[in-house]
Parts: C-alpha cells; sequence; structure tokens
C-alpha cells in the first residue's frame, strides 16, 4: 500500500508539473521617470516572460512595441526601447511647456499589464492604460494583445474567428439586448456613435477567464461621459465560433 501510495504521488507531481510547464514563466518589470519638479509622471509595469522561446520573444517585444506607440510623440527621436519612449514623452511635455508656459501642467502616464488568459493554446496580455498631456481630461484606453503560444504569433482579431461575418453579426444581437437597441431600429438608434451607422467589433479583442471580451474604449462608438463599452460574450455560447479551443466549464 504504501508503494501504491508513493507511486500515486509521483504521478501526481509529474501530473502537475506537466501542466505548470504549460504556463509561460512571467516576472514583473517596473518603469519609473525620474522624479523632478517639472518631470511628467511615468510608471509602467508589464508582466516579462522569462523564457528563451519565440513565444516569449513575440510577447516582450509587442509589449515593447505597444508601450512605444503609447509614449512616442513626433519629435524627432529614434524610439527603440521603453526607456526611450519615456524619454520622448518627457521631452514632449517640454516642448509643449515652452510654447505655452501658461497652459502647461503636468503630464501622467500610467500602463499597467497582466496576464488575462492562458491556456496550452493562448496567452493574453491585458493592457490598462491612463494618459494625461493636458485638456480637460485623460485618455485610457486598454489593449488586448492575443497570441498563438505554439505558432509563437501575435494575432489578429480575425484570426480568432471561423468566419468574422458570422461572429459579427452574432455579437450584434448580444450587443443589442445588452445596450437595449431595438433589432428592428438602427444601431445608433439610441445614442451610439458606430460609423455609418453599422455594427463592428470592437478594435479591442481578448479572452479572459470569464469569456471572450470585446471592449470599446471611449470615443470609439459612445460619449466620453458613457465611458468604455464593454461586452462579454461567455465561452459556452461562442466555442463553435471561435478558431482556438477554449476550455470552459458547462452550465
Amino acid at each position: 500500500m504504501k508503494k501504491l501510495f508513493s507511486l500515486l504521488t509521483v504521478l501526481g507531481l509529474i501530473f502537475v508539473s506537466c501542466e505548470k510547464e504549460d504556463k509561460i514563466a512571467f516576472a514583473p518589470s517596473k518603469y519609473l521617470s525620474d522624479s523632478c519638479e517639472n518631470c511628467p509622471s511615468v510608471q509602467i509595469t508589464i508582466p516579462n516572460a522569462l523564457e528563451d522561446s519565440k513565444i516569449a520573444k513575440t510577447i516582450n517585444n509587442s509589449l515593447k512595441e505597444e508601450i512605444i506607440y503609447l509614449l512616442t510623440f513626433e519629435d524627432g527621436m529614434d524610439v527603440s526601447s521603453i526607456e526611450e519612449a519615456i524619454a520622448s514623452f518627457k521631452n514632449g511635455y517640454t516642448i509643449q511647456k515652452n510654447k505655452f508656459p501658461d497652459e502647461s501642467i503636468g503630464w501622467e502616464a500610467k500602463i499597467d499589464g497582466e496576464v488575462a488568459y492562458e491556456d496550452e493554446n493562448i496567452v493574453t496580455i491585458q493592457l490598462k492604460t491612463y494618459i494625461f498631456t493636458g485638456g480637460a481630461h485623460g485618455y485610457a484606453p486598454t489593449r488586448f494583445l492575443n497570441f498563438d503560444k505554439k505558432k509563437g504569433l501575435e494575432l489578429e482579431n480575425w484570426e480568432l474567428f471561423k468566419d468574422l461575418d458570422v461572429f459579427m453579426r452574432f455579437a450584434e444581437t448580444k450587443f443589442r439586448v445588452q445596450e437595449h437597441v431595438p433589432l428592428e431600429k438602427s444601431i445608433n438608434s439610441t445614442g451610439f456613435m458606430f460609423d455609418d451607422n453599422s455594427f463592428y467589433l470592437s478594435e479591442n479583442i481578448g479572452f479572459t477567464n470569464e469569456g471572450l471580451k470585446l471592449y470599446y474604449d471611449q470615443y470609439e462608438v459612445a460619449s466620453y461621459a458613457d465611458g468604455p463599452i464593454v461586452l462579454n460574450l461567455p465561452y459556452r455560447e461562442i466555442a463553435d465560433y471561435l478558431t482556438y479551443k477554449v476550455k470552459y466549464k458547462a452550465d
């Protein structure tokens, strides 16, 4: 009996180890701007993939490129790193302050990244951002980055679905039900601002533990006061539409 117990224990440890091996090892990476009176505040915390693998390199590079895009201003700088992007943000503030000394107030950028979902096929990183560069209010986009772990590639939104048009029709029905837009009326009939009065998928689509999330940023389809519009679709309802099989608990 003791030998059987020991064997089962070993097999259990091997099983747990295999499960852990399916997960990518991450550690938080933090970047902060210099602390000074006339410096914009920049705080960045993102997951850093630790493996020496194609998917780890793809994730880290995609996060770097996304942050460079968010922080870089057209100031003539050749930006190729997060540190240089922070310097570009700081330089943009200095230029603005010199042009409009009476109007410029402190700039701020805060970016927080986390692993929103991971299984043996897919990993999704969510970036929550707040950027203030003057004006009445800041800009707070949320970005999802989806990756194919086996191919080591970042995925475009259309690659998530077997038939994008079919899924979009399904998503529109769910959106109308959630937001109380009558099926027989136009999508903008209750105050939304879809271009050409036609429903379209959000630019930001990501896998989460709760379901597939369609995240419309402020101003994307509604006014700033309405805030972001989020449509969460449970996997049990959309499994047949997805290119990738996603594990979920059936009701």
